[in-house]
């Protein structure tokens, strides 16, 4: 068979964490491993316990830890499980040979992966299209008294122009795919259209073709071919012929692009034809930023313009500023977008001559774009820059309040109680089996906490974990705060405690010894109030942050 394909995470707070159960980093090496499970051995060892219903228990503990050791432990079976995941394990691999080494079990899942992704795009035929309606709004702020008579009557919005374009992709092979687009537009009742089919080919791996053919402004015909120069460089070729009431207009751009450090893109594009110029491009992208210069020399219109886009990751939103300046007129534009559950939504307003001032918003949902250009003034006015830039955000703010945050909250807990009752029977079994851990640590804890106390070490005083909102930092007995969401985890950490120190690698905190999920799905932190050198400290962590104690944190006082 087939290795396995899961697209789900495997290190989900459900299932089991192997790290997390040897609370282990991901990096660590053969000899941190086998420590950590040496140490998990002298607690949960069966032979270490008298009481048969502790030995019973610690036998269902040691299993785990043994089978969490076992293949990590393995080179072979632990590369296996960090790529396809405990349900890897379980395969029979008859198309990766267990002889391989790890590096060719990676190579191998790159290699099915692409197959696989190869066998849908077969499948879809990805339609892509966008909407873009220009409305004329400047009867709300340009006068018109220069006319001799004063403006009479309500402002109105007027549609100035509308376009429209669809494409779709028909793979044929592998290696081919051909594509229609439509593309109609009208102005002030003027109307153009036109109907283009392109047929691509991939040559090698290192090269394609693609030849375009379209109708509807006068036929025209195009050849592009890409072709990859070493690593870090690439140059596309396109010849293009357009037939006019003139006669035929040829025309050829030429791009070469190279990868000048790991975040960095210069390209170099040459065009001719009827509207020949030479354009220098230098693109910056990171996942805190994006910046693009550009510098274009030619006929008709030279110009030089910048861009800045900051992204902000934890809540997926962009924000940019950019300038333009050439031959014919300069502008500045800033704006933003934000990410709303599958969908996207931005506005940008341009200032500039001589267009004046334009708000553009955008809705972007799968491969659907609407756009919305709605020119405010003819000059640049204060008013018009006023109202282009609060009404979006108080527009954005109010829908966001009254309709999204409700909707998206409501779908989260619709989704996690749905988790919940899915996954129900494991996380009563989780639960059991780590109030069984807990116990079986009592007799540790003591010794751990009595050595502790004897050199004014490292005591946990209270510790919780879930959904932290209920527990106050003040609160000297955090027990009577706790709800369903909330467990109490002291002795588990400070079972973990090795002379005089408290360290939790970057794994769910979920699949740690004595741990469990209170709360799937949602938010999780851990809360650490302990004692060190006669001091009250207290610290919080996110669920896959890593903790290390002692350390400089919150000290609280003490009578």
């Amino acid at each position: 068979m087939a290795a396995p394909m899961d697209d789900g995470d495997h290190n989900s707070d459900v299932n089991s964490d192997f790290y997390a159960i040897l609370n282990s980093r991901k990096e660590s090496s053969s000899e941190e491993l086998k420590q950590a499970y040496r140490r998990l051995c002298m607690l949960y060892h069966p032979d270490k316990h008298t009481n048969a219903q502790d030995k019973q228990d610690a036998e269902v503990v040691f299993n785990k830890v043994q089978k969490a050791y076992t293949v990590l432990s393995d080179p072979e079976k632990r590369a296996i499980y960090d790529v396809y995941g405990e349900k890897g394990l379980e395969a029979e691999w008859d198309l990766v040979p267990r002889t391989r080494t790890p590096q060719e079990i990676r190579d191998e899942y790159e290699r099915l992966s692409k197959e696989r992704e190869e066998r849908r795009l077969q499948q879809s035929t990805n339609p892509r299209g966008g909407i873009t309606v220009g409305v004329d709004a400047t009867d709300f702020f340009d006068v018109y008294d220069e006319y001799g008579d004063e403006f009479s009557g309500s402002p109105s919005l007027e549609v100035k122009s509308m376009t429209i374009q669809q494409s779709i992709d028909v793979p044929l092979t592998v290696n081919d795919t051909v594509t229609f687009s439509g593309h109609l537009a009208t102005h002030n009742g003027n109307g153009t259209g036109n109907f283009t089919v392109s047929c691509r080919r991939i040559l090698s791996h290192q090269s394609w073709g693609e030849f375009q053919a379209s109708a509807g402004n006068g036929p025209s015909v195009a050849f592009k071919i890409f072709r990859n120069i070493g690593k870090r460089s690439f140059v596309t070729c396109t010849g293009l012929g357009h037939v006019t009431p003139r006669g035929l207009a040829p025309g050829l751009v030429t791009t070469a692009a190279r990868q000048l450090d790991k975040h960095t893109m210069g390209y170099i594009t040459w065009k001719w034809g009827l509207q020949s110029a030479m354009t220098t491009m230098i693109v910056r992208d990171t996942v805190k930023s994006h910046a693009v210069f550009s510098l274009q020399l030619g006929m008709p219109n030279s110009y030089a313009s910048a861009s800045y886009t900051r992204k902000f990751e934890t809540d997926d939103t962009r924000l940019t500023v950019a300038v333009k300046a050439g031959m014919f007129g300069s502008h500045i534009e800033y704006g933003g977008e934000k990410g709303i559950s599958h969908s996207r939504i931005g506005a940008r307003l341009s200032i500039g001559v001589p267009h004046g001032i334009t708000l553009r918003v955008k809705f972007h949902r799968a491969n659907q774009a609407f756009i919305f250009p709605i020119h405010l003034s003819q000059e640049v006015i204060p008013n018009a820059i006023f109202y282009g830039t609060i009404a979006p955000l108080a527009i954005f703010w109010v829908v966001k309040v009254c309709v999204i945050d409700p909707f998206l909250l409501k779908e989260k807990e619709k989704d996690i109680e749905q988790q919940k009752n899915a996954n129900k029977e494991t996380l009563e079994q989780r639960r059991s089996e780590a109030e069984s851990e807990v116990r079986l640590m009592q007799e540790m804890v003591r010794r751990i906490t009595e050595t502790e106390s004897s050199k004014q070490g490292l005591i946990i005083v209270q510790a919780w974990y879930g959904k932290l909102v209920s527990i106050q930092a003040s609160t000297e007995d955090g027990a009577n705060e706790l709800d369903t969401n909330v467990i109490d985890v002291t002795i588990p950490l400070q079972c973990q405690v090795k002379d005089s120190k408290l360290l939790l690698t970057d794994v769910s905190k979920a699949n740690l010894p004595g741990f469990y999920d209170p709360c799937l799905g949602e938010d999780k932190s851990l809360r650490v109030r302990y004692q060190f050198r006669q001091g009250l400290h207290e610290c919080t962590v996110t669920d896959k942050e890593p903790l290390r104690i002692p350390k400089q944190s919150h000290r609280l006082e003490t009578s």
